[in-house]
């Protein structure tokens, strides 16, 4: 991504009050080596498989997400063991780690890290959404945003995703220059930004009224975005429409806008 002064926040938003992590399980610690016994012997082939065609690399034993949210509920949260668990360098351990981390005890530095570290569209993400709920969220966004890293330009626009919905502090000036941003540079950008960038873009149509003008505009003038999304079924949406259907469906559930909604529930990390 080009290196822009529109990646900035017209000031530095300020630290956040982050959700208060969930007590770990009631059945004690696990250990990394408990932990890493366990998501092996519920590993499958097929699982495997499936994850490769996303773009997984080894080595990784294949645990559903369904079996993943079992091990998140047994732990609970656990800084120490996400830590260590993400040091094995093994997938599924790496995708445990984003979900049972504090992001309140989340270093920059090692956020930073593990966004390098990622080697996965999917992973990278979840990395980026655990950052957005910690007090270093617009600090990151600067420096990923301005990083010769291909993997942390890359992780900056899932990590303003998430800010667009979850972080009220930010100026929506800052996004709308953004949008700018994403308007110019989405169809010449690399494959796994312009993926991020789409999805980007529908969610900062999803944060204010405003922006919502704005983002649809924006969407019709970019028109269809082009993404390879290999061996898989994924398909990128129409950033218009999309931002419309959410509107739409959060207005039927009561809520002010879909950010509003967004907010009232548990992190993507942590429910997907």
């Amino acid at each position: 991504m080009p290196k822009t002064k529109s990646m900035k926040p017209t000031k530095p938003a300020p630290a956040r009050k982050a959700a208060k992590p969930k007590p770990a399980g009631g059945k004690g610690k696990m250990t990394v080596t408990e932990v890493m016994a366990a998501l092996e012997k519920a590993g499958s082939a097929q699982t495997r498989k499936t994850y490769a065609r996303h773009g997984a690399p080894e080595p990784m034993f294949g645990v559903s997400f369904a079996d993943l949210k079992t091990f998140v509920k047994r732990i609970g949260v656990d800084n120490d063991l996400a830590k260590a668990l993400w040091a094995t360098g093994n997938l599924d351990a790496r995708l445990l780690a984003v979900k049972v981390a504090d992001p309140t005890r989340m270093a920059p530095a090692d956020l930073s890290r593990w966004a390098r570290e990622a080697r996965m569209p999917m992973l990278q993400g979840y990395v980026a959404q655990l950052a957005s709920e910690g007090p270093h969220s617009a600090e990151l966004a600067r420096k990923w945003s301005a990083s010769s890293d291909a993997a942390e330009s890359c992780a900056v626009w899932p990590l303003v995703a998430q800010m667009a919905l979850r972080d009220e502090a930010s100026s929506d000036l800052w996004f709308e220059k953004l949008l700018a941003e994403i308007e110019r540079t989405i169809h010449s950008a690399p494959n796994c930004h312009r993926d991020s960038m789409n999805q980007t873009l529908i969610a900062i149509g999803c944060r204010t009224a405003g922006l919502r003008k704005l983002a649809t505009a924006a969407a019709r003038r970019i028109g269809k975005v082009e993404v390879d999304h290999g061996d898989t079924s994924c398909k990128t949406p129409d950033a218009a429409e999309y931002i419309e259907k959410c509107w739409a469906h959060s207005k039927s559930k009561g809520f002010e806008s879909p950010a509003a909604h967004e907010r009232s529930r548990e992190p993507v990390r942590m429910r997907c």
